[in-house]
């Protein structure tokens, strides 16, 4: 798969531009915003420059700025593209009239995933000739620095699409993994969703303030979970590992989770989060705040690399 063709040219769009041109691959990028696929190209220098500064980068920024051209049209991303990576607006109508476009467009033999972060690709596909071909590769924001990529098919994807996917997203150093159906919002955002629910109720019931939760995880959890998951984690904080893990503390967090109804985000709770963090990080820094979460990242990505030999 030498040409990847990239649909949408907005943050996740660029990171994937990235991913690929880094891995040797041929990009071509298109946005259906007048110019903003070549004003995606001034960006993509400035994080290649970053990540080359991390240590990050096999080769100069220039050489893998070079295999990333932005086109004028659709029509001529897509030619000779072996793999698409749409990343369009999160919205279904403009999903379906994509998908029916590259669809209509592209040989039988090029594999269509959509980088959409809760839209099943049977919501989007169903209709279509090709829609064997088609599925989900839900990547994680920023891509081209954390490395997950969730693989989901439709109820009629090819198992062949899947494992040419999957094989891809290795080539390039990505880390797929595959679900074998269908959820809303995925595995990972499920698994957020939990966290960021319960933080918020423990702001909004007076538990604890918005700076110390964030300590919760960043000095706490975030260190096991930067390199352990959660079924390890249970695996080696009991003796006898998971059988051990659930006798001692399977009651608790039975309890604990009966105390977590669904929780709706609330105006007040969500607008006192907002004014304690705007007091750590006025809303005019919060650009380079980000930048700053990048780097912090590219230092992570690097030690773990160096780590894994």
């Amino acid at each position: 798969m030498d040409n990847i063709a990239i649909i949408g040219t907005g943050l996740i769009g660029r990171s994937w531009a990235m991913v690929f041109a880094r891995a040797g691959h041929s990009v071509r990028i298109w946005d259906a915003e007048p110019r903003a696929a070549q004003a995606a190209i001034g960006i993509i220098h400035e994080r290649l420059g970053d990540l080359s500064a991390a240590g990050l980068l096999a080769e100069t920024p220039a050489m893998v700025a070079a295999r990333i051209t932005a086109v004028g049209s659709m029509e001529e991303c897509l030619a000779g593209a072996a793999y698409v990576q749409e990343n369009g607006p999160e919205r279904l109508d403009p999903k379906i009239a994509l998908f029916a476009a590259m669809d209509a467009i592209c040989g039988p033999e090029v594999i269509l995933a959509s980088s959409t972060s809760g839209i099943p690709a049977s919501a989007f596909t169903e209709a279509l000739p090709g829609r064997a071909r088609c599925l989900v590769a839900h990547p994680v924001n920023p891509p081209y620095l954390v490395p997950l990529v969730e693989l989901v098919g439709a109820p009629w994807t090819a198992p062949e699409v899947i494992a040419r996917a999957r094989s891809l997203m290795d080539s390039v150093k990505q880390v797929p993994v595959v679900a074998h159906k269908e959820t809303r919002g995925f595995v990972l955002n499920r698994l957020q969703a939990a966290l960021v629910a319960e933080a918020f109720r423990m702001v909004r019931d007076g538990v604890m303030s918005v700076e110390d939760v964030d300590a919760c995880v960043k000095h706490g959890l975030g260190l096991r979970w930067a390199f352990m998951g959660p079924f390890e984690t249970c695996d080696l904080n009991a003796p006898g590992g998971i059988p051990d893990y659930a006798l001692r503390y399977g009651p608790l967090l039975s309890q604990l989770t009966e105390e977590m109804p669904p929780y709706d985000f609330d105006a007040p709770t969500v607008a006192r989060v907002a004014a304690e963090r705007r007091a750590l990080v006025p809303e005019a820094g919060l650009g380079e705040r980000a930048a700053w979460r990048d780097r912090e990242l590219m230092a992570l990505v690097a030690h773990k690399a160096k780590r894994d030999g």
